[in-house]
């Protein structure tokens, strides 16, 4: 196959999967998902030469690398029109959201939310991109076993997150004694 059947094969095979993987990781801005799928698959066009024979982790990775592009580029426009006094909250639009809004599975993503961007990702790589070891290696552009051993650290600082947010169960109540005393 020339470069360019491995690209469309790719992109083809692939699409769906990296704009979910964008879509997850910016939070509800979906204006901005179809913008970064577009710049992965640029990338990846230009590289095409680079493809590997498996290359959605490859993906993942230009992936992620769009998206600090754009997470930073959407911190310079926050701050310009934080400047420039045209915030939507200094017209008095906030959203508010009531904690009946919380869904059953909110707290672990709170947890999650409290990690590192790197301890982060690697849950995220493995959990909702369903990546082997390697895979996720070849995601964050380091070996297998640094992989190896940044998962088991973020799982690890996860479970301690978790820990402190669950509420401390009531102390066990002295029961009454059954024994009665006849006189």
């Amino acid at each position: 196959m020339s470069n360019d059947e491995v690209f469309a094969a790719a992109y083809r095979a692939h699409y769906w999967a990296v704009s979910r993987y964008v879509a997850r990781r910016l939070d509800g801005r979906t204006d901005e998902v179809e913008e970064v799928v577009a710049e992965v698959f640029t990338v990846a066009w230009r590289r095409r030469a680079d493809l590997p024979a498996s290359p959605l982790p490859w993906l993942y990775g230009v992936a992620r690398n769009c998206l600090a592009n754009a997470v930073r580029g959407h911190g310079r426009r926050r701050r310009l029109v934080d400047r420039l006094g045209n915030d939507e909250s200094a017209h008095g639009r906030q959203i508010v959201h009531s904690p009946d809004t919380e869904g059953p599975g909110a707290w672990v993503h709170d947890a999650l939310a409290r990690l590192s961007p790197a301890d982060q990702e690697v849950l995220r790589l493995t959990v909702w991109e369903e990546l082997g070891i390697d895979e996720v290696a070849v995601a964050l552009g380091c070996g297998s076993r640094a992989a190896a051993m940044r998962l088991h650290r973020a799982r690890r600082r996860l479970r301690a997150q978790i820990d402190t947010m669950r509420p401390t169960p009531p102390p066990a109540s002295a029961t009454p004694s059954k024994e009665h005393r006849h006189g």
